[in-house]
C-alpha cells in the first residue's frame, strides 16, 4: 500500500510540476515609508501612505483611513502624545507580553484591496497574524521593525496621479509637515478646535519658522480664508503667485494668533 501511495506521489509530481510562478511571487522586497498625503485628484480626498522600495525606484500607493494616516505621520514626525492611541497600545501589548514584531509585510492585492500580515516571534516560535495594511505599518514603525511587500504586491501596485501641488505644494514653501485635524487627533491632542491643520513638523530656517510657527499649532485661515484640511493649503498655494505676504491664523498653545509670512518666490 505504502508502495502504491508513493509511485501515485512520483506520477502527479512528474505530470504536475511545482508552479514556480507561485514560488517567485513569495519573493520579498525591503519597503519604507516615504510619506503620507492627501490624495484630492478624487472627488473626496483620502489619504495616501506611499512604500518606496530600500533598492530601487518602486513605490506602493495605499489608500488608507484618516485615522491610520494620521497615526502612520505621528510616528513619522516623532510627535509626542498625552495619550497612547491604538497602535500605541498594540506597542505597548506586544512589549509587555515579551513578543518580537519579525516583520511585517504587504502579501496581495485583490480587487483592489491589500492585505497584510504581521510575524511575530514567541519564545523562538514565529507566528502570522491577519491585519490591515494601515495598521502592520502603524504599528512596524513604533517597534522599528522591517516592512515587507511581496513581489506580487509590487507588480499589482497602481500608480498615484501626480498633480502639480505634490511638486510645488505647501511643503515647500512654507517648510512645514502638516496633517488634517480630525476628531481623533484633537482628542490626543486636547485641542478645543474640531476643523483645521495640524502642524507635525517645521524645518528650521523656512518662511514658517521665521514667522514662529512652531509644531503643535493649528492653522485655522490664510488671508481669512478658512483652512480645514490639508487640500486647502494645498489650493491655495498652487493659485497665490509668489513672493507674496499672507496673513494666517493660527492656534497656538490654546489661543488664537495672527502671524505674517514672507513667502519666497
Amino acid at each position: 500500500m505504502k508502495k502504491w501511495i508513493l509511485l501515485v506521489s512520483f506520477s502527479l509530481f512528474l505530470f504536475f510540476p511545482p508552479n514556480t510562478e507561485a514560488t517567485q511571487d513569495d519573493r520579498v522586497v525591503e519597503m519604507k515609508v516615504k510619506k503620507v498625503m492627501v490624495d484630492s485628484s478624487i472627488k473626496s480626498p483620502t489619504a495616501v501612505v506611499i512604500l518606496e522600495s530600500t533598492e530601487e525606484e518602486k513605490y506602493i500607493p495605499i489608500w488608507i483611513g484618516q485615522p491610520e494616516a494620521t497615526s502612520i505621520a505621528i510616528e513619522l514626525d516623532h510627535v509626542a502624545v498625552p495619550r497612547p492611541n491604538s497602535h500605541d497600545l498594540i506597542r505597548n501589548i506586544i512589549q509587555g507580553v515579551g513578543v518580537t514584531l519579525n516583520r511585517i509585510t504587504i502579501t496581495d492585492l485583490r480587487n483592489n484591496v491589500y492585505y497584510a500580515e504581521l510575524t511575530l516571534n514567541l519564545n523562538g516560535e514565529e507566528f502570522q497574524i491577519d491585519s490591515r495594511p494601515s495598521d502592520a505599518i502603524a504599528v512596524a514603525l513604533r517597534l522599528k521593525a522591517p516592512i515587507y511587500a511581496s513581489s506580487l504586491v509590487l507588480a499589482r501596485a497602481r500608480q498615484l496621479p501626480q498633480s502639480r501641488g505634490q511638486k510645488d505644494g505647501f511643503r515647500k514653501i512654507l517648510g512645514i509637515h502638516a496633517q488634517t485635524l480630525t476628531l481623533e487627533l484633537a482628542g490626543l491632542f486636547d485641542l478645543k478646535v474640531k476643523k483645521g491643520v495640524l502642524v507635525a513638523k517645521v524645518e528650521q530656517g523656512s518662511a514658517a519658522s521665521n514667522a514662529g510657527i512652531e509644531r503643535g499649532d493649528v492653522i485655522l485661515e490664510i488671508n481669512n480664508r478658512k483652512i480645514q484640511r490639508v487640500s486647502d493649503l494645498h489650493s491655495f498655494f498652487r493659485r497665490t503667485p509668489r513672493p507674496v505676504q499672507v496673513k494666517m491664523k493660527v492656534l497656538k498653545k490654546g489661543k488664537t494668533a495672527t502671524l505674517i509670512l514672507d513667502l519666497p518666490s
